[in-house]
């Protein structure tokens, strides 16, 4: 190559190089230029469609195509709206094709020291609402209807979206603080460091929600772009995970050791959206007062789940799944609010309680149907803490569950029970904590009072000198006890729906626990078995045990009856039906009338007020008169004693044992025109009275005992 040449090629690579450099030079300065434009794009397009002020710090390139921000806020253009979020550092990858394309693309956002502050003042006044609630003016909706309530599906796919909108395919939040401020509630999150990588979610937080603290972690998987999620959260430092919000208001302990939540599928259709996905825990352990007196645990469970939000609706589809252990149930609920007419249970709407408002439009439909189910998977699916009596309970065979309920509280006569277990060649094979069978041996009974206090032990067999065998109790003790309160003991397998439901029609009605519907067999295994307090969880556990008792033929019916006539409580400290014919008749049980037998029968309910059916007198008040004739009227239609013994029930009882000084009744005036005092209310055993109504058999006219309807 020649001198001559080189020089030629020398001089273009220099011109080359000048080019090159003036072109990165105009690229370095069009870039900045292009960046600050695209901000102020950004800018716009973010406050034309919300009413925010967005403000940017000095934004520059640190390399080729990473970009910083020193600053950033975000701030409500409402009046004395507090600023929402605020950055000191902000930096991105940013598509330089992008860039020159005039629509800038950014990814793996880095944010420090990030503040994202939530204040509330009112139930009109807070500076985040704007992000899920739609500008009316700038964004014309469809009409919709609101006087039939509030959208539930339209507020959370609403959510939904503000929520997956704003996350970024890469992000890593670094020193990321949140607080919530509202009238009733605090919140603060402390984020050391959130990273979303190639869609994995990864971090820790510290939350102090209403001064629960909670330290945890975070990992799992996001695609923002299909609203797809599957996310675990679980507690730090082997510590559990309690959800702050149920324990303040509802006073209940709600924890877990990991909870997995996994989003599938969003439709939104309709004006309702469905939901698809599955949920899940470990260690998932509740405890209220009124639930139970310990912890109830589930040590595995979750849930694959269909769910629809809607109009003032929610429910609960076809194709959802519940897991415990290895057991499957497949529910389905749907609740939906009604509009309220305007008197509810002869009360003006505006009279009754926001909370009575609310339940008074409810419509309820719930239906569980459980896959066959070994017996042993069954038994191991129960929740510990719940069902202590079975705990170890062994069994052959297969058990399927099933549950039918459905409500209209506009119209509470309209509720529909059904619930029961169907069995397959079923047989306990071992007795867990407590061996059922003892109901056909001799054992220590101790009663217990209201407060849980132990009163008395004794022991349930020949072996003692008080235990009266069933065939040594008068007949009309027995057929009274039973007409009264349960007609159909030797018939049922345990339960009478048709009375639980006509209780707990009253209970809604009267708000409150006014009645019962337990059969003596639920009566029998709550006095042997169980505790006396009254928990949601205590009451599934006797249903459970009488089914086993009475689906089983553990015990006979009258080897039953026999022991609850053995145990129950007939006055202060007198215990079964020796002690109480004694007490109150100076009588063997054997030995007791029809008349003595129906006061017996009446004062089971409330054993403690075996007094009340009485003036001071001694004379029967109307409705203890009403109780005694209409028994004897239900005896007699079922054969259990003759016409001529109805007819001459009379309206005394007379005492000779030591229970007449307990009476306390005072000597009537020696006059010949005395003015009887006036008929009390507080003795009111029609309340059992009325699980009657569950036999067809026993039609009762409830206002003269002497009709039939």
């Amino acid at each position: 190559m020649t001198p001559a040449t080189k020089k030629k090629i020398g001089i273009g690579l220099g011109i080359l190089a000048v080019l090159v450099l003036i072109g990165l030079g105009l690229f370095l300065v069009k870039r900045q230029q292009l960046l600050d434009y695209a901000l102020v794009q950004v800018k716009q397009r973010v406050e034309r469609k919300f009413p925010v002020t967005l403000t940017f710090g000095p934004a520059r390139f640190t390399d080729l195509n990473t970009v910083q921000l020193d600053g950033m806020s975000l701030v409500p253009t409402a009046p004395a709206a507090d600023t929402l979020l605020r950055a000191r550092t902000l930096r991105a990858s940013l598509s330089v094709r992008s860039l020159f394309a005039g629509r800038p693309v950014f990814s793996n956002v880095e944010i420090d020291q990030a503040r994202l502050t939530a204040r509330k003042l009112n139930d009109e006044q807070d500076n985040y609402s704007f992000l899920y609630k739609r500008d009316k003016e700038k964004t014309p909706a469809v009409a919709r209807d609101t006087t039939k309530g509030t959208n539930y599906g339209l507020l959370a796919n609403q959510l939904l979206e503000a929520t997956f909108d704003n996350i970024p395919d890469e992000a890593d939040f670094r020193d990321f603080l949140v607080t919530y401020d509202a009238p009733r509630h605090r919140a603060r999150l402390t984020m050391p460091r959130l990273a979303i990588e190639g869609g994995e979610i990864s971090g820790q937080l510290t939350a102090v929600i209403d001064s629960v603290e909670n330290r945890v972690g975070v990992r799992g998987r996001i695609d923002a772009g299909d609203y797809e999620v599957d996310a675990q959260v679980f507690g730090l430092d082997k510590r559990p995970v309690v959800l702050p919000y149920v324990q303040r208001r509802y006073g209940a302990r709600v924890q877990f050791d990991t909870v997995r939540l996994s989003l599938s599928d969003k439709d939104f259709n309709q004006e309702e959206l469905t939901l698809k996905g599955t949920a899940s825990a470990t260690n998932f352990i509740v405890n209220h007062p009124k639930l139970s007196d310990q912890d109830v645990r589930f040590p595995r469970g979750g849930i694959d789940f269909v769910t629809t939000l809607g109009q003032a609706s929610f429910s609960l589809d076809k194709g959802t799944r519940v897991l415990l252990n290895r057991m499957e149930f497949f529910p389905e609920f749907s609740v939906r609010r009604r509009p309220v007419p305007e008197r509810v249970i002869g009360k003006n709407v505006n009279g009754l309680t926001r909370r009575d408002q609310l339940l008074a439009g409810l419509v309820l439909n719930l239906n569980v149907e459980s896959a066959e189910t070994p017996a042993n998977d069954f038994f191991d699916a129960l929740p510990e803490g719940m069902f202590e009596t079975l705990e170890g309970t062994r069994g052959e065979g297969t058990l399927q569950y099933h549950l039918h309920a459905a409500l209209d509280m506009n119209q509470l006569d309209s509720l529909e029970f059904d619930s029961g277990l169907r069995a397959t060649k079923f047989r306990v094979t071992r007795f867990g904590r407590e061996n059922l069978n003892k109901l056909n041996e001799s054992f220590p009974y101790t009663a217990y009072n209201d407060k849980g206090d132990s009163v008395k032990t004794f022991l349930v067999g020949p072996e003692n000198p008080e235990f009266t065998p069933y065939n040594q109790v008068a007949d009309e003790l027995k057929y009274a006890i039973m007409t009264a309160e349960d007609p159909r003991f030797m018939s049922h397998r345990g339960f009478m729906e048709k009375a639980f439901v006509k209780s707990a029609i009253q209970n809604l009605k009267e708000r409150r626990f006014a009645r019962g519907g337990s059969t003596l067999s639920m009566q029998l295994v709550k006095n042997v078995f169980l505790t006396r307090k009254k928990t949601i969880v205590r009451k599934v556990e006797e249903a459970l045990i009488v089914w086993i008792i009475e689906n089983t033929r553990l015990a006979t019916k009258e080897r039953m009856l026999e022991v609850y006539l053995n145990i129950i409580e007939w006055g202060p400290k007198i215990y079964g039906v020796h002690e109480a014919a004694d007490f109150y008749f100076s009588k063997s049980p054997a030995n007791l009338n029809l008349s003595e037998s129906l006061y017996l029968a009446s004062i089971i309910p409330s054993p403690k007020r075996f007094r009340a059916g009485f003036n001071q007198y001694g004379d029967l008040r109307s409705s203890a008169r009403y109780f005694r004739r209409l028994i004897a009227q239900l005896m007699a239609r079922k054969g259990y004693i003759t016409d001529e013994e109805y007819q001459s029930v009379g309206n005394s009882v007379s005492f000779s044992g030591r229970g007449l000084r307990a009476m306390n009744f005072s000597a009537r005036p020696d006059t010949t025109r005395v003015a009887l005092p006036a008929d009390s209310a507080e003795f009111e055993p029609l309340n059992l009275l009325d699980l009657l109504g569950g036999a067809p058999d026993a039609g009762v006219n409830t206002t003269d005992p002497t009709k039939s309807e």
